[in-house]
């Protein structure tokens, strides 16, 4: 087997782990792709895995490759994959029981795999499978989130609360959004109401929204509880949020598991995308063997838009 360049990981710990060294290049199985990756990026879900906060979850095992976005070119088919072809523009959103994307090569399920918006280069295509994914199942599966409706997205600046301002934004929602550095970004984004939340409390100026964003957790979560028309749903990618609470509150609550099929979903993001309903936003672009400085803007949380990494 020839070998390819990767990230991996031999141990959990901080961004020092993350190793840029050679590793074997995978090879496609039945129904399965080998995609060249050009552009992958860093997700908040990465620095956790690289942390070990999700080895109760997963059974992963060392040498680790992490990294969940891909955009890149079909390089080799597995048996039975009739629906794509080697060179064709792809993007998508690698699984987290197997070797990620942090790499020159990762395989993937063909049905996992569609085209890549037309409209976006490699650098902007690998900012969206994940978070589009998980704004799309927070806001239209688990809210069924309605025209004229109102939510409050937390982390509006980040990189799932870009997506899912611009979705909910799409849907003919209102939108109020929270930030601190990034509160220039909510505005180009065109939210309806942009709070500074390090000079604003949000919940002195926020009441009956239908849906909460929570891409934060802790005490912005706790306080997000009272900004709720009763009936609404609070829903967060980060922390659990606790049924008692909802209970007593008089509302609902949910938490983002985005799982598979993903292929249907990207292909309608991709849809949006070429129609200008969604512009994913790459803020900081480093090459790959750079991810530790990556990893380290993540887990600042001053990071706007999404951290791509360029791969080749």
């Amino acid at each position: 087997m020839s070998s390819m360049k990767a990230v991996r990981i031999h141990s959990y710990g901080g961004p020092d782990v993350l190793i840029y060294e050679d590793a074997p290049r995978p090879m496609p199985a039945q129904g399965e792709v080998l995609i060249r990756v050009l552009a992958t990026s860093v997700n908040p879900f990465d620095c956790a895995v690289r942390a070990g906060y999700m080895a109760g979850y997963f059974n992963y095992t060392f040498p680790l490759i992490i990294g969940t976005d891909v955009s890149g070119v079909i390089e080799e088919l597995g048996a039975g994959v009739t629906d794509l072809s080697v060179g064709d523009e792809v993007y998508t959103r690698a699984g987290v029981m197997r070797d990620g994307a942090n790499a020159e090569f990762v395989v993937m399920p063909a049905a996992d795999v569609v085209a890549k918006p037309k409209s976006l280069d490699h650098i902007h295509a690998a900012a969206l499978p994940h978070v589009a994914l998980t704004a799309w199942q927070a806001l239209y599966e688990l809210a069924n989130l309605q025209k004229d409706q109102t939510v409050l997205i937390h982390g509006a600046g980040g990189g799932v609360g870009h997506i899912a301002v611009q979705l909910a934004k799409a849907r003919g929602a209102r939108v109020i959004g929270t930030a601190s550095e990034n509160i220039g970004l909510l505005k180009e984004l065109d939210v309806d109401q942009a709070i500074n939340y390090t000079t604003t409390p949000f919940e002195e100026i926020v009441h009956d929204v239908d849906v909460v964003l929570d891409t934060v957790g802790g005490e912005t979560q706790e306080r997000s509880w009272q900004t709720l028309k009763p009936g609404g749903i609070l829903i967060s990618t980060i922390q659990a949020p606790s049924e008692e609470l909802a209970k007593a509150h008089g509302v609902r609550q949910a938490m983002v598991f985005s799982s598979p099929p993903i292929g249907p979903t990207l292909a309608r993001v991709a849809e949006m995308v070429d129609a200008g309903q969604i512009k994913p936003i790459a803020c900081n672009v480093f090459p790959l063997q750079d991810i530790q400085k990556a990893h380290q803007l993540i887990e600042s949380k001053h990071s706007g838009g999404k951290v791509v990494l360029q791969v080749n």
